[in-house]
C-alpha cells in the first residue's frame, strides 16, 4: 500500500478491523478463565468461590461465543490448521505492510478523492 491516505486503500478494512477486534477479546476472556481459575483454587471464602464460579462459567460461555461468531465470519480456523496458518501468515504480512507505511508522505493533499470505496460488482 504506497498511499494510506487515499479511500481506495480503505477497501477491506473494516473487516480486517473487526476480525482484528474480536482476535483481541477472545484472548482477554482466554486469559480471564485462566485468572479466574486460579483465583477460585486459592480463595477459601465459600461466598468468594460462588462468586468465582458464577463468573468463571459466564467467561467460558462468551469464550465460546466469540469463538463461534470468530469460525463463522473465517476469522478462526481451530480445525483447519492449513487454513488456519494461511490467515495468520496474511495477518503477519498486513502487520508488516502497515508497519512500512510513509506516516509523513510529502503530498498531503487529497482534493478530490472520495471517502468511499467503490462497490464490489457481483
Amino acid at each position: 500500500m504506497k498511499d494510506y491516505l487515499d479511500p481506495i486503500n480503505s477497501v477491506g478494512m473494516p473487516e480486517l478491523t473487526d476480525s482484528g477486534i474480536a482476535l483481541e477479546f477472545l484472548l482477554s476472556v482466554k486469559t480471564g478463565v485462566r485468572t479466574l481459575s486460579i483465583a477460585l483454587t486459592e480463595t477459601a471464602s465459600p461466598t468468594l468461590q460462588k462468586i468465582f464460579k458464577t463468573q468463571l462459567e459466564v467467561m467460558i460461555e462468551l469464550y465460546f461465543e466469540i469463538s463461534e461468531l470468530m469460525m463463522k465470519k473465517d476469522w478462526l480456523k481451530p480445525y483447519d490448521l492449513d487454513k488456519q496458518k494461511e490467515l495468520d501468515i496474511r495477518s503477519a504480512e498486513n502487520a508488516i505492510s502497515i508497519a512500512k507505511l510513509d506516516l509523513f508522505p510529502e503530498n498531503m493533499n487529497r482534493k478530490g478523492l472520495f471517502p468511499t470505496p467503490p462497490k464490489k460488482e457481483k
